[in-house]
């Protein structure tokens, strides 16, 4: 009992004047340099990221910066230091480089495991008394926890603040170069494709697949503006790999909205997707409270350009008309776009061409179903017939009813009558 109580503490005079003696011998350039170089190894071999040349040069300044603020406070009972300006500089490299927060935090718990190597070694070598070497060893521990934590605390602010500066700058510069591409085409400017593209991170000079995405409004579902995007921008992504493309390109439009496009490989492939009702099949995967509208695949930067103005074409329509599936190609709602131009022209089309047909009750709506599949299959019963899931008789006699309640052949006014139910698929009877 009485050899413990006259063991020397971490905060013992003994343990400080031997602190106080190392300190001073490591402060010195030569040992310092040494001390530096022998951390910085143990951390890149760990850490292999930071074996990068400028890397490098920024871990060494914050490594020699750490040991000239924390070397002296190990021989102070206010262990108090203010985080050095070149580690602040590190954490913001990190940050600039794509690289995640886990890096900036593994560098910091591997710098410490270091410290105890290297200082297990010192003491080693000054041959220190047992009692002292523990004592000293709970020093250190002691103050390198606090300063792995306090380092670890601040940094961490300063990575997300320049992470967040870098992303809001590459996507004001995206935002930028995509508002450009599209104000380009609507005054027939010519576009450097290629540094367009490298701004972009996204190539132009291929196939592309444009696409609108919002949010019903207003919704309780969804907290805030970033929520709201974030949930676009994975939808975008769903979409994006169900079209079998990791090429894909958002930028924002509002607090609940996003222009999106993604590239396809070839030009079989964007022909496949351009077939009216292909694009139906992605409606699976899109959840309430998201909505898209897709435009036409097309290629080069002219596709780039149409495609979009498609997009946002066919978001008119599915804005206007009530909300149903939550999936808009243009090609499926072309015909109603253009015919909408003028409201009560397209209300003039309907009442005329559909008569009878235009009511609200089921018989007038299978009707108009049966119509409009039957038009579309260029008038073949069989076609019909299989497309609705009925018997071809079937669709013989609902086509000899509507006859009589339009009044002619249905050949005699196909196209108006085409153009009429495609209105009223888009905006329902009640709209515009």
């Amino acid at each position: 009992m009485a050899g413990s109580e006259t063991r020397p503490g971490p905060n013992s005079e003994v343990v400080r004047e031997w602190l106080t003696e190392y300190v001073f011998e490591t402060m010195r350039t030569e040992s310092l340099e040494q001390l530096v170089d022998r951390l910085n190894s143990a951390i890149i071999a760990r850490v292999p990221e930071l074996a990068d040349r400028d890397m490098r040069r920024d871990l060494t300044a914050s490594t020699r910066a750490h040991a000239r603020a924390m070397l002296p406070g190990l021989t102070s009972d206010a262990f108090e230091f203010t985080i050095p300006e070149e580690a602040h500089a590190l954490a913001r490299t990190i940050a600039r480089r794509g690289f995640e927060l886990r890096l900036l935090l593994r560098i910091y718990h591997v710098g410490q495991d270091a410290i105890h190597d290297y200082m297990t070694d010192a003491i080693d070598q000054r041959v220190a008394p047992p009692e002292v070497e523990r004592a000293v060893m709970m020093r250190l521990f002691e103050r390198s926890s606090r300063w792995v934590g306090t380092s670890v605390e601040v940094l961490t602010d300063t990575y997300m603040e320049e992470r967040e500066r870098v992303f809001r700058a590459a996507l004001n510069r995206r935002t930028e170069t995509v508002h450009a591409l599209l104000d380009a085409s609507a005054a027939g400017v010519a576009v450097d494709t290629e540094q367009a593209s490298i701004r972009l991170g996204y190539r132009l000079n291929g196939q592309h697949l444009a696409f609108v995405l919002w949010t019903d409004e207003p919704g309780g579902e969804i907290a805030g503006e970033g929520e709201a995007i974030g949930l676009l921008d994975r939808a975008a992504a769903r979409l994006a790999t169900a079209l079998g493309s990791a090429r894909v390109l958002t930028v924002p439009s509002g607090a609940s909205g996003m222009w999106a496009w993604v590239g396809l490989d070839d030009a079989a492939q964007a022909a496949k997707l351009a077939a009216p009702g292909e694009l139906s099949r992605l409606a699976e995967l899109v959840d309430p409270p998201v909505r898209v509208a897709f435009g036409v695949p097309a290629a080069q930067v002219a596709g780039f350009q149409d495609s979009h103005r498609e997009a946002v074409a066919a978001r008119q329509v599915a804005d206007r008309g009530p909300v149903g599936s939550r999936v808009h190609a243009y090609r499926d709602v072309e015909i109603a776009y253009l015919a909408g131009a003028d409201d009560a022209a397209m209300r003039g089309l309907i009442g005329r061409e559909l008569r009878a047909l235009s009511g609200r009750d089921g018989n007038a709506a299978r009707l108009r179903e049966t119509l409009h599949a039957y038009l579309q299959c260029h008038r073949s019963p069989e076609a019909t017939a299989k497309l609705l899931g009925v018997h071809k008789n079937t669709v013989r006699y609902r086509i000899q009813r509507i006859e009589e309640l339009l009044g002619h052949p249905v050949e005699q006014r196909s196209l108006a009558l085409e153009t009429a139910l495609a209105c009223v698929a888009a905006y329902g009877l009640d709209a515009p």
